[in-house]
């Protein structure tokens, strides 16, 4: 079982990357959510409300903007101990309850997925807009394919799974 958890603010252009991204996974892989195996939640910009929806038993992959200083568009994927030491880091969140936060809570509880991964696009713009600015768009379908190899790597769906491309649907 794996959850993937798109987490953003779609009102603030690039702050939105993790449930704009969600959405085209989504979208591309229709087949991930029929199986039951894999769950897809827009966790919003985050509360506390989702620490019922984490699980041990699970595989999680979180989808975010995350700010690494590089060029706008770069696709990131932190795994397990490298992503917790990123968001131990201060001032990498600016969601209401950070995700360190929400993992802490999920530490203490008991029900921190032992493998987690952190998958990232750096912004271009934080502002007032709905769209995702040309270079974020541009970084979905990178960040997709990670998203995938990651599923594959853990058992979550079949190497033999078709994943559709964009012009297919």
């Amino acid at each position: 079982m794996a959850m993937i958890l798109g987490v953003g603010n779609t009102l603030l252009k690039d702050e939105g990357i993790g449930i704009h991204l969600l959405n085209y996974i989504k979208e591309l892989n229709p087949q991930w959510q029929a199986k039951d195996a894999i769950e897809m939640l827009d966790g919003g910009t985050l509360s506390f409300d989702l620490l019922a929806s984490i699980r041990a038993d699970q595989n999680l992959i979180v989808l975010d903007a995350i700010n690494l200083e590089q060029a706008p568009g770069t696709v990131y994927c932190l795994r397990d101990q490298a992503m917790d030491e990123f968001l131990s880091l201060p001032g990498k969140s600016v969601h209401e309850v950070s995700l360190l936060d929400l993992f802490d809570m999920s530490r203490l509880v008991e029900q921190l997925p032992e493998k987690r991964a952190l998958i990232g696009i750096q912004p271009d713009t934080i502002d007032w807009g709905s769209d995702l600015t040309p270079s974020a768009q541009k970084a979905l379908p990178e960040a997709a394919a990670q998203i995938k190899q990651l599923l594959e790597e853990w058992d979550a769906i079949g190497v033999s799974h078709k994943t559709n491309t964009i012009n297919e649907i």
